[in-house]
């Protein structure tokens, strides 16, 4: 429930903990009132079992039960507030966002197990990651958005211009993302499309980074479909002409065809031409990061901008100092309420 309300409140840009999980504390009271109950059990048996009720009267004169049970309760709601000084209670502080001149930019990485060929050392992978890795370097202005694809395509991250949030999105793309394998293109495509404002004919482009290794008849179609929605499309080819070995993951033999010989994966360069041709985009092929990540940066920069509401990280009004003050207020008070009864005169007398 408590998880529910968060996240109604985060959709909201309303109240929301930052530490939710310390909210686990406020459990960690009810232990303290059943031992506290136990004890005042206890001390009632002890009452029952001395039995000369004048006894326990004299005995217990100074001691003053209700006060005893103020303190407790003033403790109790003293580490209430303590608690929730640690979940960090927030309200995000209104005012003006920051705008910022950019475009939004679809990035479709290939994570077939083909780029896992080490023709392109470490592996076309890894360096088609930080080809990604250097391109959201230079999108500081934009939005940028991330899907996978293989033998399917997974949106992993949806347009956003938090750029450190893009980054570790980008380190779990692996094979595994993606559960089928295989090199469809053209449904990459489709995806990066949808995630983009269909309404906009402009301030858009998708960047798309593969081996090109499974030839597929709808990619090229797919991009013409983009492109009469004001899409630009740039291809980024990685692999060698020679090609190289598949190391399957885990294992670290080779992939094998049905007739038990390696299948050695080619870089496709002829489809990713078309498709970046059909949308009045460039291919390029990646050698070295940094020149490459400068050209197509280059080719973005060179897109009609609009404004876009900066990614830096959001200010918050947070309600910590005021739980601790409380708490240290009750505590302090706590210290002046006694345990003792203050005796008259004629109690003292008698006693």
């Amino acid at each position: 429930m408590i998880g529910s309300m968060l996240v109604h409140c985060n959709i909201h840009s309303m109240l929301s903990f930052e530490h939710i999980e310390f909210l686990w504390g406020l459990a960690l009271l009810v232990p303290l009132v059943l031992i506290f109950i136990m004890v005042l059990r206890w001390k009632q048996k002890t009452k029952n079992i001395i039995g000369d009720e004048e006894l326990v009267n004299r005995l217990t004169s100074e001691h003053a039960a209700k006060l005893y049970k103020i303190k407790f309760i003033a403790t109790l709601i003293a580490l209430a507030f303590l608690v929730l000084a640690a979940t960090n209670f927030r309200k995000p502080v209104s005012g003006d966002k920051e705008q910022t001149a950019g475009i939004d930019i679809m990035i479709a990485l290939d994570v077939s197990k083909s780029m896992l060929s080490s023709d392109i050392k470490p592996t076309r992978l890894e360096r088609a990651k930080q080809l990604v890795s250097a391109l959201i370097d230079h999108s500081s202005n934009d939005r940028v958005g991330l899907v996978l694809f293989a033998g399917q395509a997974y949106l992993q991250m949806p347009l956003t211009p938090d750029l450190a949030e893009a980054k570790l999105f980008l380190s779990n793309a692996t094979p595994d993302a993606v559960p089928v394998q295989g090199t469809v293109i053209s449904s990459a495509l489709q995806l990066c499309g949808t995630s983009l404002d269909t309404k906009e004919k402009s301030h858009k482009a998708i960047v798309l980074i593969t081996d090109g290794e499974d030839h597929d008849p709808d990619a090229v179609r797919a991009a013409k479909a983009l492109s009469d929605q004001g899409v630009i499309v740039y291809t980024v080819g990685i692999g060698t002409a020679e090609g190289s070995p598949i190391t399957e993951p885990g294992t670290g033999s080779y992939k094998t065809d049905a007739d038990g010989k390696t299948v050695i994966s080619k870089l496709g360069e002829e489809e990713l031409v078309n498709i970046a041709s059909a949308t009045g985009g460039n291919y390029f092929h990646l050698d070295n990061v940094l020149n490459t990540s400068t050209v197509v940066g280059k080719e973005l920069d060179g897109i009609d901008k609009k404004l876009i509401e900066s990614g830096g990280e959001k200010e918050y009004l947070s309600f910590t100092p005021f739980f601790i003050g409380i708490a240290l207020l009750i505590l302090i008070g706590e210290i002046f309420v006694p345990e003792r009864k203050r005796l008259t005169r004629k109690g003292q007398d008698n006693f």
